[in-house]
């Protein structure tokens, strides 16, 4: 990993500041918003050279793999994409978005091995929102996961708060649902 100050986890600020050579990964439960965030933000950075593709999302790549987001039978193959494209990604210089829910340890280290072999940024974006909310967007999706795998997401992000401050993330913020208004500033140059 770059030679960089690991941070404590903040609340989130309005700002955040990145080099290009960043991973961005979006951890949360499922209707956290975590996929909406990473829309929001290409749309809202477009003139910063970030697009749709800035995304991986690994819903994306389950589809891409067997025409269904939800089919939890094809994970290994869907992490195998996703940590591929992510790492071709990376080879081009280019700012990256991880859209998964990044609950497990051995996810956010496979990500973290990543960001250390390509000497890029890792930034870890906590998205703290009441399991309650999560139930009543999931609700209203096309695709619902239900409210059992929410409380089970919610008892694996309690264990995130514990453990990600010690991991190893050049940054780590939290978002909840009362800051979603967030400006990245990407540097051009390291």
């Amino acid at each position: 990993m770059p030679e960089q100050e690991r941070q404590e986890p903040q609340p989130m600020t309005s700002i955040i500041t990145l080099p290009r050579r960043t991973l961005l990964v979006l951890c949360g439960t499922a209707g956290s918003g975590k996929s909406t965030f990473a829309r929001t933000i290409v749309a809202r950075h477009a003139h910063l050279g970030l697009y749709s593709t800035s995304i991986v999302s690994s819903d994306q790549c389950r589809a891409l793999v067997c025409d269904d987001e939800s089919n939890q039978n094809v994970n290994r193959d869907t992490f195998d994409l996703f940590h591929f494209i992510i790492h071709k990604r990376m080879l081009q210089n280019v700012f990256t978005i991880a859209d998964s829910t990044a609950l497990q340890a051995e996810a956010r280290r496979r990500l973290l091995g990543l960001v250390e072999r390509n000497h890029y940024t890792a930034c870890l974006l906590l998205f703290d929102i009441p399991p309650a909310l999560c139930v009543e967007r999931d609700q209203q999706r096309a695709r619902s996961v239900g409210s059992s795998v929410i409380t089970y997401h919610a008892g694996l992000f309690q264990q995130v708060l514990r453990d990600a401050p010690h991991e190893g993330w050049h940054q780590l913020h939290i978002l909840n649902e009362e800051q979603a208004a967030v400006t990245l500033e990407i540097l051009s140059a390291e």
